[in-house]
């Protein structure tokens, strides 16, 4: 009969050796996307300023102004490029895990720890992605007029629009391309989604996978898709949320789930006034008869993430002692601990993170949006927002 001894299985019949773990199920596709690139004037930064967790970085605008018109007798007025500055922070981050020479013992021989170490890749990949999370959450937080431009011409939200239209269909990406960036709609190269909304595209034939011909001449899918000229990356750890519906959305009368909108509502596939401006989304619209309306159920909400290279600059900014073991021969008989340090930047394009006062932010430091803000010059003059390769779709599947 199976035993258990500090979360580790033991089997007290056989006394066998505690060979494998649970596999780890989360793919941090975030991390291997290619949205990720070095940046040596970041890691320059840190490493010539003794103590220093805060660096201001420049930006170089690009060249611009009017031209004057060359007839001989018209002076030339020179314009110059702007400097956009940006602020960068250092996040630390450490962890450690005990293991008692106990669970030595007790299973023979087999080192628990050495599980442990082998895991640690793993376990700061999780972190990371975590943090970049963290991040783009305050990013699509931020306030202020020029912030908010940004953060409502990125997002895409089809949560409220009803039926099949609050999912993502064969139009949502390119419509949420064009919405954030324009005519610069091709910056975004890639889509990271969550499996259930991955499956709706499947499901729709949208998707197309990579395929590649074998050596007897047929073809096979190599388990890499695109979506609208985009690879797609699934990962279940995107966001995901509840969502409040049972309220109604506006539609036309040719909608599959349209109800007319009568002043009883007592009819067949009818629903009264009432209760359509009682409960809808669009605040701006008030239903009146003849209008058509259809209920949105509660679900969940599903964010995806659109990104182009470089939508993130990352350092590895190294610490003193990044792993070290610690030995107390007293407690619990004797128990070791595996110590781990990190120290990194991660500084999303075009974006500065506002304020120097905390050493090392934590998580709900990142994701306030009030620390977040779009860089500016010195005559408060923000980025284009149209440049920056970071936006999202917001949908119920």
């Amino acid at each position: 009969m199976a035993k258990y001894f500090d979360s580790k299985t033991f089997n007290a019949e056989a006394f066998g050796k505690y060979s494998s773990r649970i596999p780890n199920t989360k793919k941090n596709e975030l991390l291997k996307c290619g949205a990720i690139r070095g940046n040596d004037k970041i890691h320059d930064a840190f490493a010539n300023q003794t103590g220093t967790h805060y660096a201001v970085l420049p930006m170089l605008g690009t060249i611009g102004g009017a031209p004057q018109n060359y007839n001989g007798s018209t002076d030339i007025t020179s314009t110059s490029t702007k400097t956009f500055n940006r602020g960068v922070i250092t996040i630390g981050r450490m962890a450690a895990w005990t293991e008692k020479d106990f669970s030595f013992d007790i299973t023979g021989g087999v080192n628990f720890m050495d599980n442990v170490a082998a895991q640690i890749v793993e376990y700061w990949a999780e972190v990371y992605q975590n943090t970049l999370i963290k991040i783009l959450k305050g990013v699509f937080s931020m306030t202020g007029a020029a912030n908010l431009k940004f953060v409502e011409a990125h997002t895409l939200n089809i949560t409220e629009k009803a039926g099949a239209d609050g999912a993502v269909g064969a139009t949502t990406l390119n419509t949420a391309s064009q919405k954030a960036c324009g005519d610069n709609k091709n910056i975004f190269k890639m889509a990271i989604m969550h499996s259930t909304v991955a499956t709706n595209l499947e499901n729709l034939q949208i998707i197309k996978y990579f395929t590649q011909t074998d050596a007897n001449g047929m073809q096979r899918e190599v388990g890499l898709a695109t979506w609208n000229g985009r690879v797609v990356f699934i990962d279940d750890s995107m966001p995901i949320e509840e969502f409040e519906g049972e309220k109604y959305a506006k539609v036309t009368a040719s909608h599959p789930e349209a109800l007319k909108v009568t002043a009883a509502g007592n009819g067949e596939r009818e629903v009264s006034v009432a209760t359509v401006n009682g409960a809808k989304f669009d605040s701006k619209w008030t239903a009146k008869e003849g209008d058509y309306a259809a209920l949105v159920p509660s679900g969940i909400s599903y964010t995806t993430y659109l990104l182009g290279i470089g939508a993130f600059d990352y350092e590895d900014l190294g610490v003193l002692h990044p792993y070290e073991m610690a030995r107390n021969p007293y407690k619990n008989g004797g128990e070791d601990t595996l110590i781990s340090r990190k120290r990194l930047c991660y500084a999303p394009f075009g974006i500065s993170y506002k304020t120097s006062t905390t050493i090392s932010p934590d998580d709900a430091d990142l994701e306030n949006g009030a620390n977040w803000e779009l860089v500016k010059s010195e005559d408060k003059e923000t980025i284009d927002h149209k440049a920056i390769p970071i936006a999202r779709i917001i949908s119920r599947g």
